[in-house]
């Protein structure tokens, strides 16, 4: 059952995408291409894994960005579909680029400890979701999985000191 998503064929690499490439898709949809917009994007494209609010506004450095201001184009970047947001269980939204269309996706691994993220390349085969979808009546069927587990690093359990 791990074999690589049809619509996932290489593995999520920095840059897929340009920053023309991602504002222009601003543009087709109406949209301002604003400076903390450009910003966002850029940060997001040169990220591997989803990165939290938080973790964003830390990565933009100095640029003239606040939280509210990176949450509400958080938001509207979601809305639009240039980015997609996960929810590993701890409370907070981690966003990423979409790429690649709707039916563009890969799973993760997440380590409980230290919310280290690791991306899985393999995927269910398209035939499964058709089989479900038969099944049980339902149409445009799609998934959506993430791993749990301890990283290397908190795995190890410290000595205790005397």
């Amino acid at each position: 059952m791990n074999k690589p998503c049809a619509h996932h064929a290489h593995p999520h690499r920095l840059v897929q995408q340009s920053l023309g490439e991602l504002t222009q898709k601003l543009r087709d949809q109406s949209r301002k291409i604003t400076g903390p917009r450009q910003a966002l994007l850029d940060v997001l494209r040169r990220h591997a894994h989803p990165l939290t609010n938080k973790e964003i506004h830390a990565a933009l450095g100095k640029a003239d960005c606040d939280l509210a201001t990176i949450y509400r184009n958080m938001h509207t970047l979601q809305a639009m579909g240039l980015v997609k947001r996960y929810d590993f269980g701890d409370g907070a939204a981690r966003f990423e680029l979409a790429e690649g269309g709707s039916d563009h996706h890969h799973h993760h691994l997440v380590c409980r400890g230290c919310q280290t993220i690791v991306e899985i390349e393999g995927c269910f085969p398209a035939e499964l979701e058709a089989e479900l979808a038969r099944r049980h009546g339902f149409s445009e069927v799609s998934h959506r999985l993430e791993f749990f587990g301890l990283c290397p690093r908190c795995r190890i359990v410290p000595e205790p000191t005397p």
